[in-house]
């Protein structure tokens, strides 16, 4: 990697830890300058403006969350401890998140909807994304006969998804991580009722 994708790497990494506790509209460029530790300058021979900077964050985190995602399933044979395996990757979401300050996703779809509308279209897409990855696992789960026919995979799936994001709000607002395992046993249960 050449020096200036490392840099830009560099803020990249930096900013998406502060959008991410301090929001879009919290963080200033000063503070992108203090936490890279580069001039003003150094930032803008990289990025036009703190939006650019908030979508590519927003995509890094994204990427490592699907990391996470990716590490915690693997070895999982099921579509139920796959979808379990996803919900994991939160379960210590007061002390140990997967980025700091709580989920990118959750925080940027509150932040987006009414004062951010830059990276809302982001946001939507990163919804959709996880919708559909959470439905092809149960779709997965249907064609194996390990789920029966009759699941609505879109409800089912969307249920999934808000209901982890739910519990992680819960569990981070109240400082404790039992409403993200209220939200995961819930998520079980509601899985073995279609169970073939």
């Amino acid at each position: 990697m050449r020096k200036g994708e490392k840099t830009k790497l560099h803020i990249i990494m930096k900013s998406a830890e502060l959008f991410n506790q301090k929001g879009y509209v919290g963080t200033t460029m000063q503070d992108i300058i203090d936490a890279t530790g580069l001039t003003k300058g150094g930032i803008y021979r990289n990025f036009a403006n703190k939006d650019e900077i908030a979508i590519e964050a927003f995509q890094y985190a994204g990427g490592v969350l699907w990391s996470h995602f990716a590490q915690a399933m693997e070895g999982k044979e099921t579509a139920l401890d796959k979808i379990l395996a996803m919900a994991s990757v939160y379960s210590d979401t007061v002390h140990n998140p997967p980025i700091q300050g709580g989920c990118p996703f959750l925080n940027t779809a509150v932040e987006s909807d009414h004062s951010f509308p830059v990276i809302r279209d982001h946001a939507v897409h990163a919804f959709e994304q996880m919708l559909a990855f959470i439905q092809g696992i149960l779709m997965e789960g249907i064609m194996k006969k390990e789920f029966r026919e009759d699941m609505n995979t879109e409800s089912v799936g969307s249920f999934i998804f808000t209901a982890i994001e739910g519990g992680i709000m819960a569990s981070r607002l109240m400082r404790d991580n039992k409403h993200v395992e209220y939200a995961t046993r819930q998520i079980e249960a509601l899985l073995l009722t279609y169970k073939n």
